[in-house]
Parts: structure tokens; sequence; C-alpha cells
């Protein structure tokens, strides 16, 4: 898959008191549907109206980036929000 990447991404809500952690082949289309999903009591992110981006990383492969993803989700929520 030639051009494909694939993103560790963190998005926080809009009073900054809750953090997601993800992975994505598409961060614009799952920003949006983060946005699109707020007040939605089904989902985390929907739930908590977790929608605006933090951080990201990009990989070449999906291994790679839910290895990070797991590594980031391990973090402290002080070493997320440096």
């Amino acid at each position: 898959m030639k051009g494909l990447h694939f993103f560790v991404y963190i998005v926080t809500n809009p009073t900054k008191t809750v953090l997601y952690t993800g992975v994505t082949n598409d961060l614009a289309d799952r920003i949006q549907q983060h946005y699109q999903n707020r007040g939605n009591k089904t989902t985390f992110t929907g739930r908590y109206h977790c929608y605006n981006l933090l951080y990201y990383e990009t990989f070449s492969g999906i291994e790679q980036a839910i290895s990070r993803e797991k590594e980031i989700k391990g973090w402290t929520r002080a070493k997320k929000e440096c």
C-alpha cells in the first residue's frame, strides 16, 4: 500500500478535561467523525465531546502505529499534555 499512512492522535474536549488517543488512516476524516458524534452517549469521544486535535504522529505501517498508540495510552496525563 504505497502512500498509505497511519496516524496516532490525541483529541480533547473544549474544556480540555478529557483526552482520547486513537489510530486512523485518515486523520481529517476521523476528526470530522468525532465532531459529528459529539453528544452521542454510545461512544467515548461523543459522550465527552472529544474532537479538538492536540497531537498526532504519522507512520507508514499499522503495526508501528498500534504499538505507539499503546505506548501513549500508558503515559500519565501530564506526559500526554507536554
